[in-house]
């Protein structure tokens, strides 16, 4: 078992008969899902709401149901990735390129439950660069402004010669920082900016942090 793996299947312990269940998007959400379809097929009765439409496929794979936002007020429970995860929770997530889904769900959710390996434990975030979601119409100003004001690389993400295009027809900016010194005053700073969708700075969300070991343990950190 690595470390994606053994977190990812910690976490799917939490899910429990009847609950609403948010699924994650990315390379460790993937083995919570497997371990969640397992669930099911053995009989437990969820219904959930997947974070992209990678997950929705796998989701389906597994026959786990899948339902539509407008059914429910909130979830019970999230279980997602991450890029980075600070000793406060704070995470950069965003790699995968769901962010924005990610975010919706993970603020609906009465627990949010983050899921990674050792070596996304860090000190401090931004040495992962920040995925910043922009619209296309005049995506070049809203790239020009972010670089003018930060004064740090920042790169428009792309899909072999084509630029990126995320689930929700929107491209994806990719932010160099370095140091994030103050990830709230830079989240909202970014949410604040007209052309920014949402970025990757996920502060004061996470109530759970599962960290998957290559031996197989788990340490669960909690607020």
């Amino acid at each position: 078992m690595n470390a994606k793996q053994a977190a990812g299947y910690r976490a799917a312990e939490l899910v429990k008969e009847g609950m609403t269940v948010g699924l994650g998007t990315g390379s460790t959400a993937y083995y919570a899902i497997e371990k969640i379809g397992e669930m099911v097929a053995a009989g437990l009765r969820i219904r959930a709401i997947a974070t992209s439409k990678a997950s929705e496929e796998l989701a389906a794979k597994y026959n786990i149901p899948l339902i539509p936002a407008a059914e429910v007020d909130r979830l019970d429970i999230a279980i997602d990735g991450a890029d980075e995860a600070d000793p406060d929770m704070a995470l950069i997530k965003g790699g995968g390129g769901a962010l924005l889904r990610e975010k919706l769900v993970a603020l609906q959710s009465d627990r949010f439950v983050v899921i990674a390996d050792s070596i996304k434990r860090v000190e401090h975030l931004g040495q992962f660069k920040l995925p910043i979601e922009i619209v296309p119409f005049c995506y070049e100003w809203t790239l020009r402004l972010l670089q003018s004001r930060y004064n740090v690389p920042i790169e428009m993400r792309m899909n072999g010669d084509k630029l990126y295009v995320t689930d929700n027809g929107n491209y994806i900016a990719d932010a160099a920082f370095g140091k994030i010194e103050y990830p709230g005053k830079l989240s909202d700073e970014l949410k604040a900016t007209t052309g920014v969708v949402e970025h990757g700075l996920f502060v004061g969300i996470a109530s759970t942090v599962i960290i998957g070991y290559d031996d197989g343990r788990t340490e669960i950190i909690e607020k």
